[in-house]
């Protein structure tokens, strides 16, 4: 959410910070703009994309080795030209650029105010600016310090940026909720919201703690510092992942291309953690703590959006087969309703980027009433994997793509690791069993890879529903979270409304909207409640809907009714989720590309989630 890009050093500092924008317009923004230093404060933001922004500079003067760049996802104040960001402070000598909400913005603002400040924006970011100028003066004190006096009085999440007119030697960054990673060239300095518009020109990071800021100079010296003036010191870390990683590779969009990834990706989510033939599981975060695990009294899953899907399905792997009770909470409520959690219990915080913010405040929740927490996330170094007493890594690499693909299959297929570790410890699982189970998780990439080659039959089915109004999908058992899935990733990308239902509930209410013009999804692959499938899809084609069904190669009941089949390969009934999501990626991505929508930055939406 939101987009950070800093330099300073002896780079056309415009190219660095267009380039690093373009690298950052994954995370979903509705403006962008920069600030340069030459000598003045030179400004330019325009709403819409970072496109826009390079026509209204063309021909500007934009020669400067310092500045700061900014995509931002509106929050207080419309998508405008005035409201994108930087935001300068009422002298024109301090620039600022902000992801995240200042939640005491208006008490601030009012006392400004009184003290002869005028506003040009809607933004709080501007009421931040102006605070830290008044700081500055009031206090007779440096910059840096002025920020930091200032950011302890606000209340809210942020990743700031700050350049000051009167020393063009540096830049002032800091962050609280909001992830900040800064780039250590050769004698040069990058400042982003995540790695990867600093990954094309070094791999040498320093990820940024809570509540920290990091004062840069040109000569090459940087100093961290908590808000309590206590200075600290960071390993400098190497990034792992590739440029190439987040380059599209021929495919015509990131979302097409991570579809493709899963096989790899969830071959890098076991590797090294598992072997079948004997019959072992290895995660390092589990086993650290598995004496404790193993006596917890219950697991709560929180995560949001597709992560909670995950979480979903996570709950029935690991009741299965390791005889746990387990909850699932939509992170966005866990912290709201007073839950009852205890030192007994493990709580399991699932986030692709690991800086979902309503996730953080979960387990930061969890953390103070002594939980356990583990947490699964990709992205190495982030605010969750820190903060959580143990937990895995998905390896799914860069997920460039709004709309969660790869992220799936590969906490699906890490959670199912987690419930089988589990299982081997308390002894629900017979080992014969167990190894059928790794066998065939091995070969889920070749079965995903044979799925996908129903790409063109998917893309036919896609070109007859695409004007659809509503779809409605349903599964049972592991494959109702899939059908959650299925729709949201429908809704998401092609603005199409979809709702996914467990089967059996369609006539509570859904079979009510099923006429000749509503297609329904069925996942029917499930052994164990197959006949009960084919009765709803028999309740479906009596009221004439159109019925597209995710059936096991050799399906012939089910074909006889539906007006679509689309045959995947057999697996375990526990591993289904990772093959029947995959047809279901697909058809939204065909219909969204055929209404014309931007799949991989779909309106309104924004890849990391990091305010409330």
């Amino acid at each position: 959410m939101c987009g950070i890009v800093g330099y300073i050093g002896n780079k056309e500092a415009y190219q660095v910070i267009i380039k690093g924008l373009k690298r950052l317009e994954y995370r979903g923004y509705d403006s962008a703009g920069i600030a340069l230093l030459n000598g003045s404060m030179n400004v330019y933001k325009k709403a819409g994309k970072v496109t826009d922004l390079e026509k209204i500079v063309a021909g500007k003067n934009l020669d400067a080795n310092i500045g700061i760049g900014h995509t931002r996802w509106a929050t207080h104040g419309e998508p405008n030209d005035t409201n994108a960001h930087p935001h300068v402070s009422q002298s024109g000598s301090i620039a600022i650029i902000h992801n995240g909400i200042i939640e005491n913005y208006a008490s601030i603002k009012e006392e400004l105010t009184k003290r002869g400040y005028t506003f040009q924006t809607d933004t709080d970011t501007e009421v931040l600016v102006n605070l830290i100028e008044e700081v500055q003066k009031k206090e007779n004190t440096s910059l840096d310090n002025a920020v930091r006096i200032a950011l302890n009085e606000v209340v809210g999440a942020y990743a700031i940026v700050v350049l000051n007119k009167n020393n063009p030697n540096q830049l002032i960054a800091a962050r609280k909720g909001s992830p900040l990673v800064v780039g250590i060239g050769d004698g040069e300095f990058y400042i982003a919201s995540d790695a990867s518009p600093i990954i094309e020109y070094t791999p040498n990071v320093v990820y940024l703690e809570e509540q920290e800021y990091v004062v840069i100079n040109r000569d090459g010296q940087y100093t961290i510092k908590t808000l309590g003036n206590v200075e600290k010191s960071h390993e400098i870390q190497k990034l792992e992942m590739s440029i190439e990683a987040i380059e599209k590779g021929g495919f015509e969009h990131f979302m097409l291309k991570e579809i493709y990834e899963q096989p790899k990706a969830i071959e890098d989510s076991l590797r090294g953690r598992m072997n079948a033939q004997q019959g072992w599981i290895k995660l390092g975060g589990l086993t650290e703590y598995i004496n404790r695990i193993n006596k917890a009294d219950r697991f709560l899953i929180t995560a949001c959006g597709t992560s909670w899907h995950s979480g979903l399905i996570g709950e029935y792997l690991i009741e299965d087969l390791a005889r746990v009770p387990v909850e699932v909470e939509y992170a966005s409520e866990f912290r709201y309703r007073n839950p009852i959690i205890n030192e007994n219990d493990v709580v399991i915080a699932i986030s692709q980027s690991g800086e979902t913010a309503d996730t953080l405040a979960a387990i930061s929740l969890a953390k103070e009433r002594q939980a356990l927490i583990y947490g699964i996330c990709n992205v190495i170094g982030s605010s969750i994997p820190r903060m959580a007493h143990a937990g895995s890594y998905t390896h799914a690499g860069p997920e460039i793509g709004v709309a969660s693909t790869k992220a799936f299959s590969t906490q699906i297929s890490l959670i199912t690791l987690i419930a089988l570790r589990l299982a081997m410890v308390k002894g629900t699982i017979p080992t014969s069993k167990l190894r059928e189970i790794l066998y065939e998780l091995e070969n889920i990439p070749k079965k995903i890879e044979e799925t996908l080659l129903l790409d063109a039959q998917i893309k036919e089915i896609a070109s007859i529903y695409k004007n659809a109004t509503n779809f409605l999908y349903l599964g049972r058992g592991y494959n109702f979270p899939v059908a959650l899935e299925g729709a949201l990733k429908l809704k998401e990308i092609s603005y199409i409304h979809a709702e996914g239902y467990p089967a059996a509930e369609m006539k509570h209410g859904p079979i009510a909207l099923i006429d000749e013009n509503m297609p329904v999804v069925f996942l029917a692959t499930n052994q164990s409640a197959y006949e009960k499938i084919v009765s709803n899809v028999q309740e479906v084609k009596a009221r004439k809907g159109k019925i597209i069904a995710v059936v096991h190669k050799g399906d012939t009941q089910i074909r006889a009714l539906a007006d679509h089949i689309i045959e995947v390969p057999e697996t375990e009934e526990i591993l289904s989720p990772l093959i029947t999501i995959v047809p279901l990626q697909l058809l939204a991505y065909h219909i969204a590309i055929m209404r014309g929508c931007n799949v991989d930055q779909p309106r309104n939406l924004a890849k990391s989630v990091t305010v409330e």
